[in-house]
């Protein structure tokens, strides 16, 4: 036996001192603040200058938990300034975001595999845990390592993973809408096969494969073909033939809540066709608050007219993306992650949803320079405030007006 004792193990760390807090809000507010966005938000958020009307959603933005998860991020470098800090992949799905924390010398760690890197964690070192979460072996890793840790996964993600390990307790498979490679499903479906391992999860993304599991609920099937349907999307040793007899379904917090809620809808009335109720079927409300608050203000905002939407936002955020799903059904809607994105009136470079890539488009307001405009703008819940006000005065440049000129309305 080794004589080289291990690190002990350490408690989470709590960075939240009044003194470094005081420090981390003016850090914030001057990395992140917007006047101009404050000024659309005390008038309604609308605005007109001459022929052109910017229109913001109600709710935008940074939500409570990516603004928390922020926080504890600068204050972890107050708190350490002379120690390795690292961070499990992204703190949240924003490019200026995570840039920032990087110029803070913030490491990113890999986040999809327990590679190499964390095997050389020492316990002089400090390791942020993202708002999305992390799979259960990679907390066990870095308090085996010893390491300082800083947990900003927000509460509504750890919600769900309160209401998993209470299906798996029940002995029910937890059903979870959501994307299997995301960082948060992940560390949910760690969650899912409760404390002894012995519980079982399936990720489902689309109604299609709703629909498939449904019919495997009723019908029965092929198990082998199930399995490779879901290929990475199922628990180890998942046998759809005992697993799906009991089902209760949660979800990734950022998910479009109508299309949760349309699969709980239809694994219910699965189970309810064959057991001739649903006994065997559990749900939870689990979308986030600030998920479904800035849903719902973008579809009260499309009740009235524009001619053009912005959603800017991170390409890989999850909640931005279910907003520009919600635009495309209205009007022409374009994905930017930033201002620079509007190259002119003539072209955008957006994130076309269907191509999976950014693209180069013309722009629907070519042509509009001499004509009456309105705008819409929204952001995801990882977005900003400063990226949001300088796509507003980059639509306004497009457009003639200047900053100064938006000032002084």
């Amino acid at each position: 036996m080794s004589d080289v004792a291990k690190p002990q193990k350490r408690k989470r760390v709590n960075v939240r001192r009044p003194d470094v807090m005081t420090l981390v809000q003016e850090e914030v507010e001057r990395h992140y603040h917007s006047p101009i966005v404050e000024k659309l938000r005390e008038r309604k958020g609308s605005i007109t200058i001459g022929n052109t009307t910017i229109r913001l959603a109600e709710q935008f933005g940074f939500c409570y938990g990516v603004e928390r998860a922020i926080d504890l991020a600068y204050a972890a470098r107050r708190v350490f300034p002379d120690q390795r800090i690292f961070l499990i992949g992204e703190i949240i799905h924003n490019p200026e975001v995570n840039r920032q924390l990087a110029e803070m010398e913030i490491i990113s760690l890999p986040w999809k595999e327990l590679s190499p890197e964390y095997d050389e964690l020492t316990e002089d070192d400090v390791v942020i845990i993202p708002a999305f979460g992390a799979p259960t072996n990679f907390h066990e890793k870095i308090e085996a390592q010893g390491c300082h840790i800083i947990d900003t996964t927000c509460g509504d993600v750890m919600k769900v993973w309160r209401r998993v390990r209470t299906y798996a307790k029940d002995g029910y498979t937890s059903l979870i809408h959501g994307k299997r490679g995301h960082e948060e499903t992940r560390a949910t479906a760690s969650r899912a096969t409760g404390p002894d391992g012995s519980g079982h999860y399936l990720v489902v993304l689309t109604l299609e494969e709703t629909d498939y599991v449904c019919d495997f609920i009723r019908n029965g099937g092929d198990a082998a073909a199930f399995l490779e349907k879901f290929e990475k999307a199922h628990s180890d040793n998942f046998d759809p033939h005992l697993h799906l007899k009991e089902i209760g379904v949660a979800n990734q917090t950022t998910m479009l809540k109508s299309e949760t809620e349309e699969i709980q809808r239809r694994i219910r009335q699965a189970i309810i066709d064959r057991d001739g109720d649903d006994g065997n079927f559990q749900m939870f409300d689990t979308i986030c608050g600030a998920t479904q608050e800035r849903q719902d203000a973008l579809f009260d905002m499309l009740n009235k007219a524009m001619d053009v939407l912005l959603v800017v936002g991170g390409y890989n955020s999850s909640n931005t993306t279910h907003l520009v799903e919600i635009g495309n059904e209205k009007l022409p809607t374009y994905f930017i992650r930033k201002a620079s994105c509007l190259e002119s009136l003539e072209t955008v470079v957006h994130f076309d949803l269907e191509k999976n890539n950014e693209v180069a488009a013309p722009n629907v307001l070519a042509g509009f320079d001499e004509k009456p405009a309105t705008i819409g703008i929204t952001a995801g819940a990882s977005c900003p405030a400063n990226l949001i006000e300088e796509t507003i005065i980059r639509v306004l440049a497009l457009r003639g007006i200047s900053r100064e000129e938006i000032e002084r309305a």
